[in-house]
This record gives structure tokens, C-alpha cells and sequence, in this order.
């Protein structure tokens, strides 16, 4: 009974010790600051991936049509494409930046989020593939003033 303990503690410290060196994070706010600071939709895409040449196709964009709070709207996305990085920009907001992931081929890349915007505007997936394009989708919608939908 002793050695079996003994060589599951074994196998399970091993595999701890293997985790870390497979988990791999970017902090996008330290190597690209500037993403964060861009005023506008286009400039915060050209900051974080170098080009602003967007390929609308690859990426599902599900948000409402009309947000009856602009405190908290439901955007979900997903992709199946074989990428390293997905973000999402908005442009009713002074920054346009609202979130990157640099992700893996074990990714599952379907994400839902909620975003803030004080009104009326866009969101923009973009999607960077391993191949070098960036694949996007866009959604513009209705923020309803006074948290009804009139």
C-alpha cells in the first residue's frame, strides 16, 4: 500500500511540475501599450497586430441589436481557425481596446463577455491566424438611453 502511495504522490508532483512549463500568457498591456491608449478602432488593431488589413470572414460575432443597458452588454464570439490571438475593440468608448487572448491550438476559442459602451457603436472581433491574416467580424448596435428599448 505504501508504494503505491508513494508512486501516485510521485506521478501527481510530476505532472504539477509539467503544468507550468505548458501554460504560456502574454500581458499585452506591458508589451503593447499603446493598444490601450488608442482612441480609435483602427489605430488600437494596427498597434496590437501591426495591419490593419481585415479579412471579414472566420469569426461569429453574437451581440443584441439593441442593448437595453450599456453597462453590461452580452457579446459572445468564437472562431475556428487556427489562430494565436483574438481581441475585441469597441468605438463608443474614449479607448478602444477591450480585451486580448493570445490562445493555443488547444484553445477552445468560443468566448462570451460583457462589455461596456456609454452609446450607440461598434464591436470588432479580430482574430490573428497562425497563417498571418487577421479575420474579423463586426456588429454595430443600439445603446438605449435611460435602460429602456424606445
Amino acid at each position: 500500500m505504501e508504494r503505491r502511495q508513494f508512486l501516485s504522490m510521485t506521478l501527481g508532483a510530476v505532472a504539477l511540475a509539467a503544468v507550468p512549463a505548458s501554460v504560456r500568457a502574454e500581458d499585452f498591456r506591458k508589451s503593447k501599450p499603446t493598444v490601450w491608449t488608442a482612441k480609435t478602432v483602427d489605430d488600437a488593431i494596427k498597434a496590437m497586430f501591426g495591419s490593419n488589413a481585415l479579412t471579414m470572414e472566420g469569426v461569429k460575432l453574437k451581440a443584441p441589436d439593441v442593448a437595453s443597458n450599456g453597462g453590461a452588454i452580452p457579446v459572445d464570439f468564437s472562431t475556428d481557425k487556427d489562430v494565436k490571438t483574438i481581441a475585441v475593440f469597441q468605438d463608443a468608448n474614449p479607448e478602444a481596446a477591450v480585451m486580448a487572448v493570445d490562445v493555443t491550438k488547444y484553445s477552445v476559442n468560443k468566448y462570451s463577455i460583457k462589455i461596456k459602451m456609454a452609446k450607440s457603436g461598434s464591436i470588432t472581433v479580430v482574430a490573428q491566424g497562425n497563417d498571418g491574416k487577421l479575420y474579423a467580424a463586426k456588429k454595430t448596435l443600439d445603446v438605449a438611453l435611460g435602460g429602456c428599448e424606445g
